[in-house]
């Protein structure tokens, strides 16, 4: 399990290379809206989870990932860190914050 509270965009790729190997194994959340999201993803993201509707999904995403890695994304990292440092505060050990967003990352995109 990852350690850190928040990556970068060169640790994500690697991250994401190595799920892809198998050698890890984490959920990545996208929590943009739908019209951000279907502007281009990172190749890779298992789920959108829009902010607008944090209070919809956060609870049970919680409880289905207490004991897994979970790495969310947005745009710059802002809405991403919000949603990770709530989920630290209720007890979530593994939440973790795509710091710097979509708009650093330089790996696989798709629409």
């Amino acid at each position: 399990m990852l350690q850190k509270s928040s990556i970068n965009s060169e640790e994500l790729e690697s991250l994401l290379r190595s799920r892809a190997q198998g050698e890890i194994d984490f959920i990545l959340v996208d929590v943009r809206e739908q019209i951000e999201y279907d502007m281009g993803h990172i190749r890779g993201v298992n789920m959108l989870r829009p902010t607008s509707n944090f209070s919809g999904w956060a609870e049970a995403l919680f409880n289905e990932t207490k004991d897994k890695t979970v790495i969310f994304t947005c745009r710059t990292g802002s809405r991403s860190g919000q949603v990770q440092m709530i989920f630290k505060r209720n007890g979530h050990q593994h939440a973790v914050n795509h710091a710097g967003g979509i708009v650093t990352y330089r790996g696989e995109t798709e629409k």
